[in-house]
């Protein structure tokens, strides 16, 4: 997991981010203002985390653009805590912000094999 908190420190300082850990899950929340769940696109393979993203901009027909300094588009990854998994993951955004949630590998995992004696 520190590979990731060491992740997050190096994001561009414009992607606000923040990492929580329960017993079963993490959740990865970052703001991603103007972004919706039509632009983005999360997924998790080969030990990290990849999210990218479209941010909306409207500009009034008035005005244009002297400074622009909201990127329209975001592209993060992010690695896995060693005990993350995809499966069953699941991401949500509301106002914003994106809340992705991946669950913990089971400590127990396997099948019981019975052995009989003769």
């Amino acid at each position: 997991m520190e590979t990731l908190r060491e992740a997050m420190r190096d994001l561009p300082d414009t992607v606000f981010a923040d990492l929580l850990e329960g017993d079963d899950a993490y959740l990865i929340v970052i703001d991603m203002p103007g972004a919706s769940a039509e632009t983005i696109d999360a997924r998790v393979e080969m030990g990290s985390v990849q999210i990218e993203a479209r941010r909306d901009k409207d500009v009034p027909g008035e005005f244009r653009y002297v400074t622009e300094d909201r990127s329209l588009f975001f592209d993060i990854t992010l690695p896995t805590p060693p005990d993350a998994t995809g499966e069953s993951a699941a991401a949500s955004i509301e106002n914003g912000v994106l809340e992705l949630r991946l669950p913990k590998q089971s400590a127990v995992s396997g099948t019981t094999i019975p052995v009989e004696g003769g």
